[in-house]
């Protein structure tokens, strides 16, 4: 028998108080397990390297002691495969690889090449050994890990899920755009590319319209579908094949943001793909993390599938500094602080992810396995504090309240999943 806790983001950019009761009490349910599991959603410095020019939407940046944290909490398995990953550059990415690794954290998803980001970790468990690999969907297209050459070295980076968007249409509309590309020239600059050799040809079966995919719904049904990359979808099942004859319990971790249908709370149709498709290659658990805020659980050939686990811990509005760039987006200039560009960017508390309770309630998973089955899963509540204020709020501490729980058993019902709550736990029941 093996057991895992597992959590959602951490983007932790404070030290923790001390003498926190509410520490104890988590650090008692995640310390129970054998697999003790975090996304870590930040990039650990002190002054390594420089702001890239893209970032996760927050150039996340903390002290490393946090990890220290982490650590308190229980946590001995860490992601890392984000879209902040690489906000400082690859200064900032070997900077947090060499502080995770001088505490022994277990860690996956990055690397100083794709071999390295993709490859498989070991945690070695009373009960087992367990097989962690991680990746992430959503990232700039170049912080993608390089693939390692016999005569070149690759490059630092995640280990990367790509996918596409196609957006079915009726005949109607997909002629419409055909032919206002054409007056527009919204595809000529592609053209040339395939014409002189620097771009490969598109799909036949796709029509595209500046950066976006189209295609005919032949059975009447429009909106946008996506599908996972099939190279990536073969790296990631190469290593669930290895991982699955070199250990108990395989693990597959994911950070993915994107959505459907334009509901955040619905996983997109490549993540559901992907998952299922781990699982159908050996894998025992999916851990999904990304758009803080939960998705549903599906239960799949007797294994849980987490679409996303929201938030542990969440302080993106108390980052130290921040570069010239984020100021520039909000229209402010170098009189200005730190405060005053994140005050700006919520309204003033108006908008944004601190204004949404979801974001801000969320679980920590526990669940068995026994030679490869699921044998229990309980939900435990967690509070962030929404109601405090921005410098206090976004520490976890467990909660009576269990609208996170009642909400994850909506959400779940889609999958076929159903959930009880009993003295506000939530109880996955399973099939048999």
């Amino acid at each position: 028998m093996i057991s895992i806790t597992a959590t959602g983001d951490s983007f932790i950019t404070r030290r923790l108080p001390n003498n926190n009761d509410a520490v104890q009490q988590l650090r008692e349910l995640i310390g129970s397990a054998d697999v003790r599991f975090t996304n870590l959603e930040t990039v650990l410095r002190h002054d390594e390297g420089f702001p890239s020019a893209q970032s996760g939407g927050t150039w996340a940046s903390s002290p490393p002691e946090v990890l220290n944290d982490l650590r308190e909490y229980g946590f001995n398995t860490l992601a890392w495969a984000n879209n902040h990953t690489l906000d400082y550059s690859y200064g900032g990415l070997l900077a947090t690889k060499n502080y995770i690794e001088q505490l022994d954290f277990i860690h996956a998803g990055v690397g100083r090449n794709l071999a390295e980001a993709s490859a498989v970790k070991y945690l070695e468990c009373a009960g087992g050994r367990v097989a962690i690999i991680a990746g992430t969907a959503t990232f700039h297209e170049s912080w993608s890990a390089g693939e390692q050459r016999p005569d070149v070295v690759g490059r630092p980076g995640v280990n990367p899920l790509r996918f596409q968007k196609i957006y079915k249409v009726s005949a109607e509309q997909l002629q419409h755009l055909k032919s206002v590309a054409a007056k527009t020239g919204i595809n000529a600059e592609h053209d040339l590319r395939v014409k002189e050799g620097f771009a490969a040809p598109d799909d036949k079966s796709t029509f595209r319209f500046g950066t976006q995919f189209f295609q005919l719904a032949t059975d009447g049904k429009t909106g946008e579908i996506s599908i996972p990359n099939g190279r990536d979808l073969r790296r990631f099942s190469k290593g669930i094949e290895e991982a699955r004859r070199s250990a108990d319990l395989v693990i597959v971790s994911i950070h993915a943001h994107e959505m459907q249908d334009g509901r955040k709370e619905l996983p997109a149709n490549f993540l559901t793909e992907f998952a299922r498709n781990c699982i159908d290659k050996g894998a025992h658990s999916v851990i999904g993390h990304g758009p803080h805020i939960l998705r549903g659980i599906e239960i799949y050939r007797n294994r849980p599938i987490f679409y996303s686990l929201g938030n542990f811990i969440f302080q993106n509005d108390t980052v130290a500094h921040l570069p010239a760039d984020f100021y520039e987006k909000q229209g402010l200039g170098s009189e200005h602080n730190v405060i005053d560009a994140l005050e700006n960017r919520s309204d003033g508390g108006k908008r944004g992810l601190g204004v949404n309770p979801d974001v801000w309630r969320s679980v920590v998973a526990r669940w068995e396995m026994e030679k490869g089955e699921l044998r229990q899963l309980e939900l435990f509540p967690i509070d962030l504090g929404f109601n405090e204020p921005v410098y206090q709020r976004g520490w976890p501490r467990m909660t009576d309240d269990i609208s996170a729980l009642e909400n994850l058993r909506d959400l779940s019902a889609a999958f076929g999943t159903e959930i009880v709550i009993e003295n506000n736990v939530g109880k996955v029941l399973l099939p048999g």
